[in-house]
């Protein structure tokens, strides 16, 4: 699962989070449960919704976008099986098909070329699942990847379905239990709260507290690898840094300092490429510290993305 990596999204995974338990808690303080309807996992959705029916959901539920329309034969096989899906997976995420005769806005800006076209939106990221028609282990192999990265990465699990409401709880359901907080959750909201002050060393030291006690803990791990690489490049003058990667090749540390700027700046094959390009070149400690620094930055992205793996690969052909 892809995405750009920028500043905006190093604090995405914390404050989707954030986001979705804010919902929640809003949802029971109005009196609402924050169940819905086995109905409303599946939605239309027009230009006009997009951003409430979408975007904003989201934050709380993976959003998987069916574009189709009435003519499209592929489409009638297609549709009624991500239905089907959509409700056996019970919350796990929810299902927007849009017709791309009335909405031909959102098809020109997701670059919609033939369809039927599905796409996936994870804490307002546009990730494109696959086109055409597919196997249903195929898809649901996709799907299943989809819900364990927004997992994993953005802390959404769902929503809670309610199989006997025809339109979502009334006003008289009772409200749903407080999910007690998890024994991290303090630690990582700090560590958030020193992202937003711009507190990177703060961020780093919250992110590494936890890992004292939880080495695995996915979400403090990305977390740390994206604080590091800002506090790396915060108060780097990045004028001088690519100036010195292009005159001197041979000089590992500028290869490195260049890299953590591509990675920041969206530019993540370069990143990778231009570390990968050291390994191969270089040998001994030289060969460590960039090996060492592409590991890093593959924690930072995330080992599911596509790009990771093959960079993955390029490595594995550098060394050997």
């Amino acid at each position: 699962m892809s995405g750009v990596v920028d500043l905006a999204a190093v604090k995405a995974a914390q404050e989707a989070k954030a986001k979705a338990e804010q919902a929640r808690a809003e949802a029971a303080k109005q009196g609402g449960g924050g169940a819905v309807s086995t109905a409303s996992l599946v939605i239309d959705v027009d230009e006009a919704g997009f951003e409430r029916d979408v975007l904003q959901r989201s934050t709380e539920v993976p959003v998987v976008i069916d574009f189709w329309a009435e003519w499209c034969e592929p489409c009638k096989q297609l549709s009624p099986l991500l239905e089907r899906l959509a409700a056996e997976y019970n919350g796990r995420f929810v299902l927007a098909k849009i017709d791309v005769d009335a909405n031909q806005m959102l098809m020109q800006q997701f670059g919609i070329q033939g369809i039927p076209a599905v796409f996936a939106v994870v804490a307002g990221q546009a990730l494109p699942l696959f086109q055409g028609a597919a196997p249903e282990s195929q898809i649901r192999g996709t799907l299943d990847q989809l819900i364990q990265v927004a997992e994993q990465r953005f802390g959404l699990t769902g929503l809670t379905v309610d199989s006997d409401a025809e339109a979502g709880p009334g006003p008289e359901a009772e409200a749903a239990p407080a999910v007690p907080a998890g024994p991290y959750d303090a630690l990582l909201e700090a560590a958030v709260q020193a992202l937003d002050a711009g507190d990177l060393g703060g961020a780093v030291q919250a992110y590494k507290n936890v890992l004292s006690d939880d080495p695995g803990n996915t979400e403090a791990k990305l977390g740390l690898a994206q604080a590091e690489l800002l506090q790396r490049v915060q108060n780097a003058d990045a004028q001088q840094v690519r100036k010195d990667a292009a005159e001197k090749p041979g000089d590992v540390r500028a290869q490195i300092a260049a890299a953590d700027l591509d990675l920041v700046g969206g530019h993540v094959e370069d990143a990778f490429g231009r570390l990968v390009d050291t390994v191969a070149r270089t040998a001994g400690d030289d060969r460590d510290a960039a090996r060492m620094r592409l590991l890093e930055l593959f924690e930072v992205v995330g080992s599911d993305d596509p790009r990771v793996t093959a960079a993955r690969r390029a490595l594995a052909r550098a060394l050997f």
